[in-house]
Order: C-alpha cells, then sequence, then structure tokens
C-alpha cells in the first residue's frame, strides 16, 4: 500500500504547521509522508525549534516552504492549522481530506522569556495531542 500523504497548511510555515510536521512523522512513522507548508513563508521560528527539542523532536532540518511548490502532489489529507490558512487556502484540485484546527499561534506569545516559552509550550501539546489522535483515527 502506498504511503499516505499529509499536508500541514498554515500562515508562514514558522510554528504551527512546523511542530504539527515533525509529531504527524514521529506517530505516523513509515505509514505516510508528511509536509508543511504557508500561503507565506516566514522560516523556521527559532522558539519552536527549541520546543520540539525539549520533546526529542528535531525538526530543524525543516524548511519554510510555500504551498506553490506542492501543487504537483496528490494528498490524502490537508490539515489546515489556523484560520487565516484555512481562509486563505487556494483552491486544490485534489481528494484530499480536508481538516481543520485552529491554533494559537505562539509566536505572537507576549510577556518574559519564561512566559513565552509556556506559552510555546503550551500550544506544543495541544498540536501533539491532536496529531496523536489524527495517525489514531486516519492511519
Amino acid at each position: 500500500m502506498d504511503k499516505m500523504k499529509i499536508l500541514v497548511l498554515c500562515t508562514g510555515n514558522s510554528c504551527r504547521s512546523q511542530m504539527a510536521e515533525g509529531y504527524l512523522r514521529h506517530f505516523a512513522k513509515s505509514k505516510a509522508h508528511v509536509y508543511s507548508a504557508g500561503v507565506e513563508t516566514h522560516g523556521v521560528n527559532p522558539k519552536a525549534i527549541d520546543t520540539m527539542q525539549e520533546d526529542n523532536i528535531d525538526i530543524s532540518n525543516h524548511t519554510s516552504n510555500n504551498i506553490d511548490e506542492y501543487y504537483n502532489i496528490d494528498f490524502d489529507f490537508v490539515i489546515t492549522v489556523c484560520d487565516n490558512a484555512k481562509e486563505r487556502c487556494p483552491f486544490f484540485p485534489t481528494k484530499a481530506k480536508k481538516y481543520h484546527q485552529n491554533f494559537a499561534d505562539p509566536a505572537k506569545a507576549t510577556g518574559t522569556d519564561e512566559e513565552i516559552k509556556e506559552q510555546f509550550r503550551q500550544i506544543r501539546q495541544q498540536i501533539k495531542d491532536y496529531c496523536k489522535q489524527f495517525v489514531t483515527d486516519n492511519l
């Protein structure tokens, strides 16, 4: 059986979609090819890399990709992880099942360094739980 192809979409492909890509790869193991992209590209957020590293998931080699790069891939699932991406998501000529879960943007976190880290950790946990459940339900 062919591996499932999953695309995680966000606005800038810097935080939430990168974390989701990391967890989906982790939980799906060899069952899926996982990609992430944004309607814009902002680069991978260093705090997202650090936060994922705390949970032993290495996303430091991830790249920030634009959705235009993936038009030729026939995805099985497209997951939008922010309302903005859902609203701006271009039409995909695909049979992909679409899922949507809005996560707060940790890059917009404010406060002390520790408060910001804590907000990143909370979002990371929400994304981890979502991805684990997604893999259980769909793969």
